[in-house]
């Protein structure tokens, strides 16, 4: 706790219309629904619980082993497994409610009407759910042979289907394309409110066993402290590019130092995923090492962060 003395830091921050008490959130698939983390710590202290990622229909993921780690990391292949948006809004979001969090509903699917009608199904949501977050790092099944957000036009497409859901909206971009500057450009125009950066890298890890991928379903994707100068990298392209644009930032957070420097370089607010794994409470425990940074360093405010480092 701090001496009685010392300087209260404002941790309140906006992203784009939606205010939250603190930039700290978890990231989509790391704290299953929310619900589960309700044991460990006091969900509302957060600025927001992002939810696993729901499709409109129920959906069983591939198949094990689905998590691997790997160095400092880990790599996973869960497959998006989950119950499907009707069941969310019926099961599990009541719980998260009723402790008082802030929700963001993270969507996806393997087209654009998939997308729409998983938007549609929380257009009806309760006030909490303050934002719907839209995972881009999907396989397009449609057949234009392309993750939804290496596609600058398709991944256009599929924001502009979701706004029916009625709240704001936030892109959830993949950090493995060139374009990313390019895509963040075309889901603004396209009615995104918001951009995530960034989702896990593609990767592959082998059993030394087997000699055979240690995932089920072959390669996955890689997230943890290895991705996060990636992920930094990628929020100052896109806030240099588009500077007004609001910005969360998300890879490999396992400090407070690592959430700041994201904030630095644009971040609005933050996600804590893979550390998750490690300690259900390090969302709360690296959001009072940034507190404590910004104390050691004269900042009274979060918000005054993002986007410092560069101008």
């Amino acid at each position: 706790m701090p001496r009685s003395d010392s300087p209260v830091v404002e941790c309140d921050v906006h992203v784009g219309d939606v205010h939250l008490r603190s930039p700290m959130m978890t990231a989509s698939g790391t704290a299953g629904y929310g619900a589960e983390l309700l044991g460990h710590f006091d969900v509302a202290r957060l600025g927001a619980v992002v939810t696993k990622s729901l499709a409109p229909y129920e959906w069983e993921g591939n198949p094990a082993p689905r998590l691997h780690p790997v160095g400092a990391g880990m790599i996973n292949a869960v497959g998006l497994q989950g119950p499907g948006v009707e069941y969310w809004l019926h099961n599990l979001l009541p719980p998260l409610v009723e402790a008082g969090a802030a929700v963001v509903c993270s969507i996806w699917g393997r087209s654009v009407d998939d997308y729409a009608r998983a938007a549609d199904m929380l257009a009806q949501a309760p006030s909490e759910v303050i934002a719907v977050e839209v995972n881009l790092s999907c396989p397009n099944l449609e057949g234009r042979g392309s993750i939804f957000a290496h596609d600058a036009a398709l991944s256009a497409e599929v924001m502009d289907a979701c706004s029916v859901a009625g709240r704001p909206l936030w892109a959830k971009l993949s950090p493995n394309t060139d374009r990313i500057v390019d895509v963040a450009g075309a889901v603004v125009d396209a009615g995104a409110d918001a951009l995530t950066l960034v989702n896990t890298l593609l990767g592959l890890a082998i059993d030394p066993q087997t000699r055979r991928p240690a995932l089920g379903n072959g390669g996955g994707g890689l997230s943890g402290p290895p991705v996060h100068a990636v992920a930094v990298r990628a929020i100052a392209d896109v806030h240099r590019a588009m500077p007004t644009v609001p910005i969360i930032g998300v890879g490999g957070i396992s400090t407070g130092w690592d959430a700041i420097e994201m904030m630095l370089v644009g971040a609005s607010a933050v996600q804590v995923g893979t550390a998750s794994f490690v300690d259900p409470r390090a969302p709360l425990r690296i959001a009072a090492e940034m507190v404590r940074w910004a104390r050691d360093n004269g900042v009274e405010r979060l918000g005054d962060l993002t986007g410092s480092a560069i101008g």
